[in-house]
């Protein structure tokens, strides 16, 4: 059975839990629930495990904060045995609209601390990602709130989809390929199709504050 590390990114405690930096907690917390299985507390964060068509998937949610999360991926990488190209990362991202998905296997942080510290830990940046976007709409020095503050009643009632899409893209990354899966998740949604994962849009992460190293 091939297997593969999934790390979301985010912060852990409860202050944190619906905040739109904690994009990658969401997705693997949906993801866990949907599999009627359960997180267990380990070495620098909490992991499940998920097995799908013949791969096992090991999440992780690193227990470091943002700004130090390739310390719990690079223990677990080590930990599995496992190659790059078997690590998918999931952050949010400031610069894409709220929603918009973009899968990558590899490139910059662009910005984003957590991307930063993961590529520093491992010593390269070819390690696929998928950006979940969280929108900009904050003022000028906003920023920090806007990351740091929780999802409106409205991007709350777009989660549920958002993570079944985010899913559908993990599943399909291990299964069919990071070619295939970029193609699917990346690609301009046609009109009442949004369902079927297909999003676009280009941009960075966001810079992550200071106060959640």
């Amino acid at each position: 059975m091939e297997n593969f590390l999934v790390a979301g990114l985010g912060n852990i405690g409860a202050e944190y839990s619906n905040t739109r930096h904690n994009m990658g907690f969401m997705v693997l917390d949906a993801w866990v629930q949907a599999s009627n299985t359960v997180f267990q507390s380990g070495r620098y964060g909490s992991t499940a495990e998920i097995s799908f068509k013949g791969r096992k998937f090991t999440l992780l949610k690193p227990s470091t904060y943002m700004n130090l999360s390739g310390k719990a991926v690079r223990y677990w990488m080590n930990e599995l045995k496992l190659p790059l190209d078997h690590l998918l990362v999931i952050s949010d991202d400031l610069n894409l609209p709220f929603g918009t998905l973009r899968m990558r296997k590899n490139g910059s942080a662009g910005g984003h601390n957590g991307l930063t510290n993961i590529t520093d830990m491992l010593g390269s940046q070819e390690y696929a990602r998928i950006r979940v976007g969280i929108g900009n709409n904050f003022s000028r020095g906003g920023q920090i709130d806007f990351v740091l503050g929780e999802l409106s009643a409205e991007e709350k009632a777009q989660m549920p989809e958002i993570c079944e899409r985010v899913i559908a893209g993990i599943k399909s990354f291990a299964t069919a390929g990071p070619d295939r899966a970029m193609t699917a998740l990346n690609a301009r949604p046609k009109p009442g199709t949004e369902k079927e994962g297909k999003q676009t849009a280009a941009g960075s992460a966001p810079d992550t504050p200071k106060d959640c190293q």
